[in-house]
């Protein structure tokens, strides 16, 4: 998430917080520390709105084991954690990928409300086997309906929340289709976050006062529902395509056979502005590239007499793709590796062409025009 501060680490994963955090933090503060200094009148000094600075880092603490319950299950299925971010309306995991199978997803959905149910169950039986009273008492009392609210409202079948995920990975495994499940688990948290919207209108209508935070929190799920659903449709069409399908039509590819003179005459004056060059052998393998500002270390004299093999340099083998690896793999390694660009290979070393993600969005761009929605 943009804009988090970095906090350390748990458990080896990165844990950061968001500014909106601080401002949660300090009103959750004064709130309950008020609450406290009115309820118990005896409490002298600031010690209200520190035991209020307590209950909130213990509030946070539960979104936080809330998060770590789902990273837990997401390593243990093999996704990589990237870090554990607070903000404004709870906390989010941030995974490498989604989990490869319906029953994965949904243990890896599941597992963040079921930590949730149990420390409301923890926290309840402390609270009935111990004589806990006064603002501790109160502290605990409400931690632990917090706990259960956060369990409860996790569970709405909607994205982004659990539900939503637990929703997506039921119609996954009915469908057998990720990509449907997302996209039905998405519209269902729009049609939530209109309800919330909905519900913090009404009463404004009727005479009474807006209710902001339902407001918000269905502004949070349009949002996010939305781009989820966006995504899941563009993953969806990545999927079904080839890297062979997004090649550029004039990709810069030229012969180890040329002379640079004849390179230069037939590939680079008024024809091209490409900096670099695929290089092919005789039967259309991939050999390596050559850079045209390489050219200006050899004297124009010598162009004749030195081929595009001589200046040719390697390319590491981990930056191509296979033409039949799937668009959406592609797009990954694009993004894992900050690359813009990746030469396509067929299975015999033959070179395909050059794939660009201008390339990609070009491709999406003319299906897209061609079956309208």
């Amino acid at each position: 998430m943009n804009g988090t501060i970095r906090v350390g680490n748990l458990f080896g994963i990165p844990f950061n917080v968001h500014p909106t955090w601080f401002f949660v933090l300090a009103w959750v503060t004064v709130s309950y520390g008020s609450g406290l200094a009115a309820q118990f009148p005896g409490l002298g000094g600031g010690l209200p709105w520190l035991l209020g600075l307590i209950a909130a880092l213990l509030l946070f603490a539960s979104v936080l084991a809330h998060e770590l319950g789902h990273s837990f299950v997401a390593i243990k299925q093999g996704i990589e954690v990237k870090s554990i971010n607070l903000f404004l309306f709870g906390g989010l995991a941030s995974l490498e990928k989604e989990s490869k199978t319906p029953a994965g997803a949904f243990w890896l959905a599941i597992a963040g409300p079921l930590v949730s149910l149990a420390l409301f169950g923890l926290i309840s039986a402390i609270g009935f086997t111990t004589s806990i009273s006064g603002p501790f008492g109160a502290i605990l009392g409400v931690l632990g309906y917090v706990n259960l609210v956060l369990a409860l409202f996790n569970l709405i079948p909607g994205l982004p929340l659990d539900g939503g995920n637990i929703l997506k990975a039921l119609v996954w495994k009915i469908t057998g289709n990720l990509y449907k499940g997302v996209v039905f688990a998405g519209r269902a948290g729009q049609v939530i976050g209109w309800i919330a919207i909905a519900s913090g209108l009404v009463p404004l209508l009727l005479g009474g006062g807006l209710n902001f935070w339902n407001l918000l929190i269905g502004w949070f799920l349009l949002q996010n529902a939305g781009r989820a659903t966006q995504a899941a449709r563009v993953q969806e069409q990545l999927a079904a395509l080839t890297a062979e399908d997004a090649v550029m039509t004039d990709s810069p590819i030229v012969s180890e056979s040329l002379s640079l003179r004849e390179f230069v005459n037939e590939f680079i004056i008024g024809k091209s502005e490409a900096s670099r060059f695929l290089v092919t052998n005789e039967e259309g393998q991939l050999v390596g590239a050559i850079a045209v500002d390489d050219l200006k270390a050899v004297p124009t004299s010598q162009w004749t007499e030195i081929s595009v093999a001589q200046l040719t340099k390697p390319v590491e083998f981990s930056t191509t793709v296979k033409s039949d690896q799937s668009l959406l793999e592609v797009v990954t390694l694009l993004e894992q590796e900050k690359l813009t660009q990746l030469p396509v290979i067929r299975e015999n070393g033959v070179l395909v062409g050059l794939l660009e993600k201008a390339s990609i969005l070009n491709l999406l761009q003319r299906r897209a025009q061609a079956n309208p929605a």
